[in-house]
């Protein structure tokens, strides 16, 4: 999406559980490297591969964080999308993710509440058939102007 297009967003009232979008990215070194610069965490694990050998992942991976904020994108971008804010999530890490990876969000409703502008989403970032990630996230969504 380019900077001049206009985001789009679903109204509370358009959503409906078993609604779903995705995101795919493959993961560079040089995103890990800026994450790291952006968010402070420079722990060997993602920088230093002789470092990152020694551990149960046996080589460098990338931040949990920054594979979940694909999540984000979808939330933000795509379902239920602008206008919507991410209230917050439940995320659990099944599997790294490496250098190479493309890594697959996808983000399906699955309860809407509109007395209280809520919508819950249940969240998988997959490398292959493989989850990285699961999550649960809850956003508030505005209702159609009237």
């Amino acid at each position: 999406m380019g900077m001049s297009e206009k985001p789009t967003g679903y109204y509370i009232d358009d959503l409906k559980p078993g609604m779903l979008a995705s995101y795919s990215r493959t993961v560079t070194g040089d995103d890990i490297q800026k994450f790291g610069e952006v968010s402070g965490d420079f722990n060997p694990v993602h920088f230093d591969d002789e470092y990152a050998k020694t551990t149960i992942f046996r080589g460098r991976i990338a931040h949990g964080l920054l594979t979940a904020g694909y999540i984000s994108t979808v939330l933000g971008t795509k379902l239920p999308g602008a206008g919507a804010i991410f209230m917050g999530a439940t995320i659990k890490f099944k599997a790294p993710v490496r250098i190479g990876d493309e890594v697959t969000a996808t983000c399906t409703v699955r309860e809407v509440i509109p007395e209280k502008k809520r919508v819950i989403c249940d969240c998988v970032c997959k490398v292959g058939e493989n989850a990285v990630i699961e999550a649960e996230a809850t956003l508030m969504v505005p209702s159609r102007p009237a």
